[in-house]
Parts: C-alpha cells; sequence; structure tokens
C-alpha cells in the first residue's frame, strides 16, 4: 500500500482538543500553559493521537477565557509567549504531529483597538469595522430589529456615548466584525495568512456560520422552538434566518479555502464550527463542481443520537449520504461548550468504550475532547461563582435550575466540561503542584479516574482508546476506506455492523449496543479478531462472536 494512495493527511487524522487553561500548569499559578502542552507531547504521541487543535491563546482580557480576543498576533501571558508557541509547534511537527489553531473570526473583544476606534465616534475610520444601527422609537433607545443572540438575549447593544446600537451574536463584550466591508477582510485574512505562515497546519474557525448578516437588517421570523441545539440553531421563539448561514458566509468559506491552499507541504486544514443538519452543512464544503470550501465541518448532530444501534444506523447513513467521499464526516461526541460525552452515557465505562469505537472506525475525522480517553466527568459548580461569562448571565436562575438542563443536555455553566485535566490521584490530580488553587476546582472523581490510574487497568477507557487508535494508524481501511453498512437483517436489533475497504485492506467493525451477552453470526469474510472494546476478543467459533455487554469487536481477514 503506497502512502501515496491515501487522501491528504486531515482526511484520515485523529484529532484532540486541547482547552490550554485546564490541562496542565507548570509555572504554579494555577492556571494550564503552552509549555504544559509541549511537557506532555510524548504521552499524546504515544496514545495515538495525530493532530491537535488548541484552543485560543491569543492576547485577550479573558473575559470569555480566550474566545474575546484583543490581539490576534499576541499570546496571553497566562498561557506563555510567542517562543512558547513556537516551540509548541516544533516540538510536535518533530514528534508527527500535526498542529491546528482555534480562530475566531466572528467578532473582538470589546477591548481590541479597532472597536476602541470604532465606538469613539461616528465618524472614525474604523466606525464600519463593526456593526453600528440607529434605534428605533425617540431617541433611538429600542433596538434597530429583533434579533436575539445565539445564547438568548437580545444581541444589540446600547453605546451611550455615540447614541448607537453595535451587533454582538454571542456576549456583548464580542462586537461582531461586519465582513461586508472589504477592509475587515483583508485584515482577518492577514491574520490568518500570518498563523498559517508562522506554521500552524489549520484552523478551526470559531461559530463561522454566523459571519455574515442580513444587510437589510430585517426582523428574524417567529418560530415556536424555545431552545438551540446541535443540530438546529434556532431557539429563543426566533428563526435565525437573517443571523445566520447566509449566501455570502459560504462564499467567504471559498475565500478562505484559497488562503488556505496558498500553503503547501503540508496542505492546510479548514475546520468550522456551524450548527444545523448536515444537509445544510455541507454547502460549506462543497459547491456547485468542486470541493472548494471548508475541508470540513463540525456535525454536532451525533451528540443527540440515541445510544442504539437503530440510531447510529440513521446518523451513519445520513452521514454518508449528505457527506460522500471526497467529502468527509467528522464524529464529535464534546467539547469545551458541551456536556462531556460520559454524562450522556451515565458514566457507564462500557458505553464510554463503545461510544469510542463508533468515534475511531466510522468513516469520517474523530475529535476527541482532552479527558475524554479518561472518562471524566462534568463537574456541577454554581452558577453565582462560575468563570464562564455565559453562566453569570444566567445567575439568577436557580442552581437546580440549571441541574435539570444539564441533565437534559444543555449546559448553561461550561465550567463543568473545562475542569483541570486529571493526570494522577495526586492533589490537583497531577494538573499543578500541591498547595496551588487551581483555576477550577478539580473533579472529586480524580481520585479513582485519572491517567497514572488508568495505566495500571488493562481493561481501562485510556486503553481501550489506545488499542482503537493504534489499530487506526495501521489500517489504512480505518483512516481512509468506504464504509458498507451490513443490512438490519442480517443482525440481532441491538447490534450494528460495516465493513471498512481500502484496496486490500479490509476491516469488520461489529458494535454491540445492550447489556446482555449475545452470540451473533459475522457478517462477510473477516474472522480475525484485531481489537476489542474489552482487553481481548473472545474467541471465534465457527463463524460465530459472542459479543459482551457494549463490546465493539473489529475483525480482520
Amino acid at each position: 500500500m503506497q502512502a501515496a494512495e491515501l487522501p491528504p493527511w486531515w482526511a484520515r487524522t485523529t484529532v484532540y482538543q486541547i482547552y490550554p487553561r485546564s490541562f496542565l500548569d507548570t509555572n504554579g499559578d494555577g492556571i494550564g500553559d503552552l509549555p504544559g502542552i509541549v511537557r506532555k507531547l510524548d504521552w499524546l504521541r504515544d496514545l495515538g493521537v495525530e493532530t491537535l487543535w488548541i484552543c485560543p491563546f491569543y492576547g485577550s482580557p479573558q473575559q470569555d477565557l480566550g474566545y474575546d480576543v484583543s490581539d490576534y498576533d499576541a499570546v496571553a501571558p497566562e498561557y506563555g509567549t510567542r517562543d512558547d508557541v513556537r516551540r509548541l509547534v516544533d516540538e510536535a511537527h518533530a514528534r508527527g504531529l500535526r498542529v491546528v489553531a482555534d480562530m475566531v473570526l466572528n467578532h473582538t473583544s470589546i477591548e481590541h483597538p479597532w472597536f476602541r476606534e470604532s465606538r469613539s465616534s461616528r465618524t472614525n475610520p474604523k466606525r464600519n469595522w463593526y456593526l453600528w444601527r440607529p434605534g428605533k422609537k425617540p431617541g433611538g433607545k429600542a433596538p434597530p430589529n429583533n434579533w436575539r443572540s445565539l445564547v438568548g438575549p437580545r444581541g444589540w447593544h446600547w453605546d451611550e456615548r455615540t447614541q448607537e446600537w453595535y451587533w454582538a451574536s454571542f456576549l456583548p463584550f464580542q462586537p461582531d466584525l461586519d465582513y461586508r466591508n472589504p477592509e475587515v477582510q483583508e485584515a482577518m485574512l492577514g491574520v490568518v495568512r500570518r498563523w498559517l505562515a508562522f506554521g500552524f497546519d489549520g484552523l478551526r474557525l470559531d461559530i463561522f456560520h454566523a459571519i455574515f448578516k442580513d444587510e437589510r437588517f430585517e426582523d428574524n421570523p417567529f418560530r415556536a422552538r424555545l431552545l438551540p441545539s446541535e443540530d438546529d440553531p434556532d431557539g429563543f421563539l426566533q428563526s435565525y434566518r437573517r443571523t445566520l448561514h447566509h449566501p455570502e458566509t459560504i462564499a467567504f468559506a471559498r475565500t478562505l479555502r484559497r488562503v488556505a491552499d496558498e500553503f503547501q507541504d503540508p496542505p492546510r486544514f479548514l475546520v468550522g464550527e456551524v450548527f444545523g443538519q448536515p444537509s445544510e452543512l455541507r454547502r460549506y464544503c462543497v459547491g456547485d463542481e468542486s470541493c472548494d470550501g471548508l475541508h470540513s465541518v463540525f456535525l454536532f448532530k451525533a451528540m443527540r443520537t440515541p445510544f442504539t444501534a437503530a440510531g447510529f444506523r440513521e446518523l451513519v447513513l445520513e452521514f454518508e449520504r449528505e457527506m460522500p467521499a471526497p467529502l468527509v464526516p467528522t464524529w464529535v461526541f464534546g467539547n469545551h461548550d458541551r456536556a462531556r460525552r460520559g454524562e450522556r452515557l451515565g458514566y457507564h465505562p462500557e458505553r464510554e468504550k463503545l461510544s469510542a469505537a463508533v468515534q475511531l472506525t466510522a468513516r469520517g475525522i474523530p475529535f476527541i475532547y482532552y479527558g475524554e480517553e479518561i472518562g471524566m466527568r462534568d463537574l456541577e459548580l454554581p452558577l453565582a461563582t462560575a468563570k464562564d461569562p455565559l453562566a453569570r448571565m444566567y445567575r439568577f436562575l436557580p442552581d437546580v435550575v440549571a441541574q435539570k438542563l444539564h441533565a437534559a443536555g444543555v449546559l448553561l455553566n461550561r465550567d463543568a466540561c473545562r475542569t483541570p485535566m486529571q493526570w494522577s490521584g495526586a492533589p490537583n490530580a497531577g494538573f499543578s503542584s500541591p498547595g496551588v488553587t487551581p483555576w477550577l476546582p478539580v473533579h472529586p472523581a480524580a481520585v479513582t479516574v485519572n491517567v497514572e490510574a488508568e495505566e495500571r487497568d488493562p481493561a481501562s477507557i485510556l486503553h481501550c482508546y489506545r488499542r482503537l487508535l493504534r489499530l487506526r494508524q495501521t489500517r489504512p481501511a480505518l483512516q481512509a476506506g468506504a464504509l458498507d453498512l451490513y443490512p438490519a437483517s442480517a443482525l440481532p436489533a441491538e447490534v450494528l455492523a460495516y465493513r471498512r475497504t481500502f484496496g486490500d485492506d479490509v476491516v469488520t467493525v461489529l458494535l454491540h449496543f445492550d447489556d446482555a451477552t449475545r452470540r451473533v453470526r459475522i457478517p462477510g469474510d473477516c474472522h480475525v479478531p484485531l481489537a476489542s472494546t474489552y482487553p481481548a476478543a473472545l474467541p471465534i467459533r465457527d463463524g460465530e462472536a459472542v459479543l459482551r455487554p457494549y463490546e465493539a469487536l473489529l475483525l480482520g481477514r
């Protein structure tokens, strides 16, 4: 098998998301930093992941913990220096790892010099770098229209000095840039070019679907839907038709792709954070004639798919239909804004291992959120003391309401999924030195749920991830192969099976979504056990496999 026959690196990689603030603190200030990531590069390589996605490290007042950028070319001092970024990229590359930076294109911090100029007067040259509008009613004290932010409250904010309103898609201190202004596009494309030239292998694009808004500023239509979800961004009794998924945003995806394509050896990778149904999101990647947009987009629908064979059968069929090769689906079960995967699976180790098997064997790019590989849990924290600005905005709600929403998959306090990485059972879980107060509390479960403990347990979630990741690295069929589902009629209702094929390499995957033990006749001609989510597969006899509760079994010829 010649490497040249394989698709580009980004189409067959596995991505590990690092929230720098929570990964490893090396200087004793309680905040994770870039040198901490460097210190763990060998561990990450040995885990078997191939690409690191680093959440924002740019200059920022940290009101949204880095997603409010005040200087795109600087590094926040709590994370380190540009020299630390240089070392991270170089050391990762020396180990064969790629590095993707998180890029916030839609908005800046309210403290960015551009916005300070913009709000200084209505005639300032940077006034039209942001979305300013006069209000309605006498004195303009009513918002220009009914648009709501992505998190619920109105997105228009009154500026007393200039007596106009500015628009923010997310939080009030994150004003949106106006991409209808060519100067804005030129400035932000310059930021993209500089970091790609620096050596980053790609960019994750924050809330990319919000880049352009309706140029006539018409009201959003009413929709009888209260809360948005991963696969439907409408909510708060509005359809976000005027503020999301504009044709100009789709066109801008192609502009970004052209910029990324200026950099080769290796080719650079663009993945967009977008919300909606896969049938709509594919437009960000493919035009009428070619795949000339973003390389891929997050398909968050997997987060809410029922954890059953039938549920994932339908999802795989949808991903294959809407993102056919050469498009590449993504498999995302958690991130810094969403409840951890274990929360949705009842912290059941075998279910979590089965979930990992789906993510690492189906066709697509897996995105692993730090701590998923050891089964880290969300930590319920009170809204009143939250570091998360979204939680502070909703601090008037009783904590019991936030907890019920959390159980339903709506995370008001994102601190819950951002707690320090659990490296050991030592004080502070090995994240910070003993005696240091971490920026967020360490989860009490860290005493037993940690890397050090799971290294010693061959039946741990960590060892399961390692087996699957290492097998994926050696089998082109799992990296880049076509996927063919076996007929549901050929299997028990609780079992999903598919065949991955790349050239002569063939792997059959059996996924058992049930807590019973059952004997299953193996479809196809792959009868040699390659890996299981248990420490070892049971023997295959007479073309039949015994599947234990929530077991995934991978078979070759």
